[in-house]
């Protein structure tokens, strides 16, 4: 029996699509977009929500796995449920594992572990041995197993000579560099973000002046080797006013934010919350303001969950005691979609699927009749509260279980399969 779908009433959020904003009926059979049509459509299972939103499959270009070696706190199958149930078809997983992805039998084996969950995993491999920051990985050798791209992950890169020549080694290659920005003397020993609430609560404070100098560094070694460069979770607007400028002057440059600094302020920190405890931290509501204004613009490409799964041991301690990082996937369209009060829908839906894709260079699904489906079904209008039962990563280091957001996730469709959200 032929396989059908039909989403009815969906309002299409591509851009490469003739018909993005047009509300349509899509009919899917047997993994392709058979037709898109104002005409009511009949199917084997048929989707519908009052104020649904159909975009190309979302990616997540920042997410972490303890796979190998700290599947405990999330393996490469838990990963992949966690981005289903939070509306991605694909995720890159960042190389910080035990033993670091450095090799191209590291990358062959995320590939081989996730082939055959419907949602895909990138690997990213390490930039550097280890990621110490000292001896580049052989990047060349892992690109042909197929990583996306290079990274030292929540690790920065402190060494000067390091980035610039990673730079040049993966020109001929057009491979993506992604940094964490951080001066680790600047931030050492930092709690949360350093303002009036970290002095009142006497916690060492981490500066934007850490992460604000290193992308003016590394933007200046950029202007001066070229390549392609990404700067991850980026939380100070002076940095983003770096990046703005680089972007003017044609450099090769982009950016992505994650979506609970799009919400949440230092001032929350104030309940000792260790789900809280972010790196880069929670700013203040003025930086919350100025980071919207620059997604709007343009200069922050893409919204990201920074997904970091933390067992329970490593939260349940005393504030600065506690690892960072929270989880995100399950979470990160209604945090951002209920934050925000400056975009259109169709504009903030592109942050999450092809600004990424556009980003890491892989394929770029549309919605167009005779196109294999890779979707993302989204209701930006309703109302739900997060329960224990949302959350199906093995870890559930977030803030957010209890909170009431607006907008959900109904489901993905890829690979010819259709998973529906909790």
């Amino acid at each position: 029996m032929t396989a059908t779908i039909a989403i009815k009433n969906a309002i299409i959020a591509d851009p490469q699509s003739p018909h993005h904003g047009k509300r349509k009926h899509v009919l899917i059979e047997n993994g392709i977009i058979k037709s898109i049509s104002d005409k009511d459509i009949s199917a084997s299972k048929v989707i519908e929500s009052p104020h649904l939103y159909l975009s190309p499959g979302w990616l997540d270009l920042r997410t972490r796995s303890g796979d190998p070696g700290m599947e405990h706190k999330e393996d490469i199958m838990s990963l992949q449920k966690a981005a289903a149930q939070g509306g991605f078809t694909a995720v890159a997983m960042l190389p910080n594992t035990l033993p670091v992805i450095q090799s191209k039998e590291a990358i062959k084996y995320v590939l081989s572990t996730s082939e055959k969950h419907p949602v895909s995993v990138y690997p990213l491999g390490a930039l550097t041995l280890d990621n110490k920051g000292e001896e580049l990985t052989e990047m060349i050798d892992m690109y042909h197993a197929g990583a996306k791209a290079f990274t030292d992950g929540n690790k920065p890169v402190w060494h000067s000579d390091v980035l610039l020549r990673a730079l040049l080694y993966t020109q001929p290659l057009q491979a993506l560099i992604m940094v964490h920005a951080e001066d680790k003397y600047l931030s050492m020993g930092g709690q949360m973000n350093e303002g009036k609430v970290s002095t009142t609560l006497g916690l060492k404070g981490l500066p934007k002046l850490a992460e604000e100098i290193i992308v003016e560094r590394d933007l200046s070694i950029l202007q001066y080797t070229g390549g392609r460069l990404h700067f991850s979770h980026i939380s100070s607007p002076k940095s983003l006013e770096y990046i703005k400028e680089a972007k003017r002057k044609g450099m090769s440059v982009t950016c992505d934010i994650a979506a609970y600094q799009l919400m949440l302020e230092d001032t929350l920190v104030q309940s000792f919350d260790t789900h809280l405890k972010v790196n880069p931290p929670l700013r203040t509501k003025k930086d919350i303001d100025a980071f919207w204004k620059y997604l709007a613009d343009g200069t922050i490409d893409a919204i990201v969950s920074d997904h970091n799964p933390q067992d329970t041991e490593s939260k349940q301690v005393e504030f600065d005691l506690a690892a960072f990082g929270m989880i995100g996937l399950e979470t990160a369209f209604a945090v951002a979609n209920t934050a925000n009060t400056k975009m259109d829908c169709l504009d903030l839906l592109e942050k999450f699927s092809l600004a990424p894709r556009r980003i890491l260079q892989s394929p770029i699904p549309s919605i167009q009749e005779g196109q294999a489906a890779n979707l993302t079904l989204v209701d930006p209008t309703i109302n739900w509260t997060v329960q224990p039962a949302h959350i199906v990563s093995k870890s559930k280091n977030t803030p957010f279980i209890g909170k009431t957001f607006t907008g959900k996730v109904i489901g993905i469709y890829t690979q010819k399969q259709y998973l529906p959200a909790l």
